[in-house]
């Protein structure tokens, strides 16, 4: 099958999604509860039962957001200095945590001496660390790229050990009797059947270092989303504010789609879609070289 109609397949399944009635009936309900909200908090703040200074109307809101964005441009280098510090302590943080798991969870000796250490660190509230951290790093997006990357440490270790622990005796047994390597077995067990796990630690710590980022950017900084908000905060511009939150909140949710997207297609035996999808191309592959192997010879 070419790629204009695997193309042309792709759109006839969206289309086919998106006129369905339940999903429309459901799209259609969300969108009535949303605008209904959205309808009565306007009504409040316009006839004065909300006080701008707790709570700004959606309109002031709005505006806010258009001002940052489309006025002023003043967010777009903030939302790079924070997404810059989340992803870069994310990979550093990974990096740590999963290459310390494979090794303990191939040696019991380096398991039994290095998981109280990481107890101690996931215990170690990261806000309390955080002028320590500025002191060692200094005050620019050092500090913040290794708070980030102390928060996202645990979660990654953790799925990642418990992960590869978990793998099935019985398969295990099998591998060993078909005189499978250690590295044969590592690559192609252990890693496989752990790989839901340290995905699933991998989303957590994706969401977790923009928290760490943003927490060390209300400590001490000088750009970034968090000192922007702290800006607002102190002006009393609620509703810049809440723009530059949720802001936060859209920048979270791009960083978590991200991992998800990558989660479908390396964990893709997880997902029914991507399995089927994934057999129907290698199908389509093994069949061609069938094909192609008469014709050569």
């Amino acid at each position: 099958m070419s790629g204009a109609s695997t193309m042309s397949a792709r759109l006839v399944r969206i289309a086919t999604w998106l006129t369905d009635p339940v999903f429309l009936r459901r799209a259609l309900t969300h969108l009535l509860i949303f605008a209904a909200i959205i309808g009565v908090w306007e009504w409040a703040g316009r006839t004065g039962r909300l006080n701008d200074l707790i709570m700004p109307a959606p309109s002031a809101i709005a505006e806010a957001l258009w001002r940052m964005y489309f006025v002023t441009g003043e967010v777009y280098w903030h939302f790079f200095v924070t997404l810059y510090e989340a992803v870069a302590g994310f990979f550093i943080g990974s990096a740590i945590g999963a290459g310390l798991a494979i090794a303990a969870a191939l040696s019991l000796t380096f398991r039994r001496y290095i998981a109280p250490y990481a107890i101690a660190l996931n215990v170690t509230p990261g806000i309390a660390v955080t002028p320590i951290f500025i002191a060692w790093f200094g005050f620019g997006w050092s500090s913040k790229i290794a708070l980030a990357a102390l928060i996202v440490f645990f979660p990654v270790f953790v799925n990642t050990l418990s992960g590869l622990l978990r793998t099935d005796r019985d398969t295990s047994e099998l591998f060993r009797s078909l005189g499978a390597s250690r590295a044969q077995t590592f690559f192609k067990l252990m890693i496989p059947n752990a790989a839901p796990m340290i995905f699933a630690g991998l989303k957590i710590a994706m969401t977790s270092a923009l928290v760490g980022a943003i927490v060390a950017e209300f400590a001490s900084a000088t750009e970034g989303i968090g000192i922007l908000m702290q800006r607002y905060a102190h002006k009393l511009d609620i509703a810049a504010s809440i723009a530059v939150l949720l802001s936060m909140a859209l920048m979270g949710l791009f960083l978590f789609t991200m991992m998800e997207i990558a989660d479908r297609r390396v964990v893709f035996w997880q997902h029914q879609n991507r399995l089927d999808a994934m057999s129907r191309r290698r199908r389509r592959r093994w069949s061609g070289a069938a094909v192609a192997e008469p014709a050569r010879a």
